[in-house]
């Protein structure tokens, strides 16, 4: 007797099983027959796929945008000053009421596990006590990690190292950094090596803003993966954005590129914002705004997509959909073959789980009970479809249910509905 079995599914691997679910477990993946349980879904013909990940975002600046007023220039750095007024104004409710609202829109796109950035760079570390707030509230369907994030710089700012500092003490669960926002690159260093001794002292993960630039002489990855080596945070440290990689010489990627892998550094490109803000001051040729993907893939690097932001000073669009961010990173790195499409998807689950470090993440007997059932045949359909969510399941309880994406027709001669479904080969 299961609790809940979802019966008939294609897994991503193209293989077709049922899933017995008791309590918030995984407790069968074979085909269960008669099997009872107090609840079935059929999935025949749909994908099972584990939940989806977002391992890097800003839940404190969610659907804030237009507040108080917008980014004329679309540029990060207008972005960045947008955020400092919006600061000022408001309050913790707000970022409450905000953040709740987006994990409600992430649940219905069954994405069930966040790492959210949340600055430090406020004396009243209002957007902490909000995301800590949020954490708790949504823990029972969504894993919520949250960053401590000196925005400002964490020695620019005067009092980014001590709130920093505060707020891992209030239960924030990784350190973060923004080095090339710093005064000057020699700053940006250290302060890569006073984060990376910070985590190493706490047991902490470590994930920073690193060379979201176009500059190619920011470099601060090398430094994050140097003091990774040195403080053996091997494996616990995440590099985001590393888009001044985009713009650097051939040469010296090719030495940096072992170093990375060397320093099991995890790399999180983020394709909707960066290829919006990046290459703002370039005429033409433009640069593309994204790092070297398929490049850190080759090198046995763990890469995976970020949403980064939804409607908030950077970028004026978003719905938490995961698969709109594979979608744009498919066509930006120009990952086209099927095993690079079907990559692709990978870096919106598995790979992103690996970089959070999920435990019982995964359809796998003993795995957590969370799971989506996608209105498409394969991995690489859910990504061309941006398929629906027919079913988002969280620790064992279905949390969420979407009719599938079918149209009723009016056309002479022609049958009267269509499905966008078309499976290849």
């Amino acid at each position: 007797m299961f609790d809940l079995i979802v019966k008939g599914g294609f897994l991503p691997d193209g293989n077709v099983s049922d899933i017995g679910i008791t309590g918030d477990r995984i407790t069968a993946i074979e085909p269960l027959g008669s099997a009872e349980a107090g609840q079935v879904i059929d999935a025949t013909g749909d994908l099972i796929s584990p939940p989806f990940v977002d391992p890097h975002f800003h839940m404190d600046a969610t659907l804030s945008y237009g507040l108080p007023r917008i980014n004329a220039s679309g540029t990060l750095l207008e972005g960045i000053g947008l955020w400092g007024e919006l600061k000022q104004v408001m309050t913790q409710d707000e970022v409450v009421s905000r953040a709740l609202t987006y994990c409600d829109w992430a649940a219905s796109m069954g994405l069930l596990a966040i790492r959210s950035h949340v600055d430090t760079c406020d004396d009243r570390l209002l957007g902490v006590e909000a995301l800590l707030e949020v954490r708790n509230q949504v823990k029972d369907y969504i894993d919520l990690q949250l960053v401590a994030f000196p925005q400002d710089g964490f020695y620019r700012d005067p009092k980014a190292r001590d709130n920093t500092i505060r707020a891992l003490d209030m239960g924030v669960d990784v350190v973060g950094g923004i080095p090339h926002f710093e005064r000057t690159m020699a700053d940006g260093a250290a302060s890569v090596t006073e984060l990376c001794e910070i985590a190493a002292a706490r047991g902490l993960q470590v994930d920073m803003h690193c060379d979201e630039t176009d500059d190619p002489h920011s470099r601060h990855i090398e430094t994050l993966a140097y003091e990774t080596q040195r403080v053996g945070l091997h494996g616990r440290v995440a590099g985001s954005h590393l888009t001044s990689m985009h713009s650097m010489d051939n040469y010296y990627v090719s030495k940096l590129l072992p170093l990375i892998a060397e320093a099991e550094i995890n790399a999180i490109p983020n394709p909707l914002i960066n290829i919006v803000l990046q290459g703002r001051h370039d005429t033409y040729p433009k640069r593309r705004g994204l790092t070297r993907v398929k490049e850190m893939l080759a090198m046995g690097i763990n890469v995976g997509w970020g949403q980064d932001c939804v409607l908030d000073p950077w970028y004026s669009l978003g719905t938490g959909d995961m698969l709109d961010v594979a979608f744009m990173g498919l066509h930006v790195a120009q990952m086209t073959s099927p095993d690079e499409m079907r990559t692709c998807f990978d870096m919106v689950t598995t790979n992103n789980a690996k970089t959070m470090g999920l435990q019982d993440y995964g359809l796998h007997v003993g795995a957590k009970a969370s799971l989506v059932v996608l209105d498409a045949g394969t991995p690489v359909e859910a990504l061309r479809l941006r398929a629906a969510r027919l079913h988002v399941v969280a620790n064992g309880r279905v949390v969420s249910q979407a009719p599938r994406a079918d149209a009723a027709l009016s056309l002479p001669g022609r049958p009267a509905s269509s499905r966008r479904r078309h499976v290849l080969g």
